[in-house]
């Protein structure tokens, strides 16, 4: 038998994939990181175990997911422009992109 790729699914690093719907926002670690509610949120989220590492490099962005029973979030060494590409090669779900 076949089976079709889904694209409901964005692949990232580490062969992790990540439902498309659940993808909050994808936002770049250097800048986003200055915040402190934005430290405040990661150090909780690390508490919780909500924090996955995808990179054994630098990291790059971070996407923030929610799901049916728990939020997360991913670091990734793949920048915001790499994974909107993906997203928008993969018939991506219509994230909107401010520059």
């Amino acid at each position: 038998f076949m089976i079709e790729e889904d694209m409901n699914y964005l692949q990232l690093e580490k062969g992790e994939s990540i439902l498309k719907s659940e993808i909050i926002g994808i936002f770049d670690i250097e800048t986003a990181s200055v915040s402190i509610s934005t430290k405040e949120f990661f150090r909780r989220k690390e508490e919780e175990t909500g924090v996955i590492s995808l990179s054994n490099d630098l990291p790059k962005s971070f996407l923030l997911c929610e799901g049916e029973f728990t939020d997360r979030i991913y670091i990734s060494g793949l920048s915001c422009e790499s994974i909107r590409k993906r997203l928008e090669s993969e018939k991506g779900i219509g994230i909107l992109w401010k520059k």
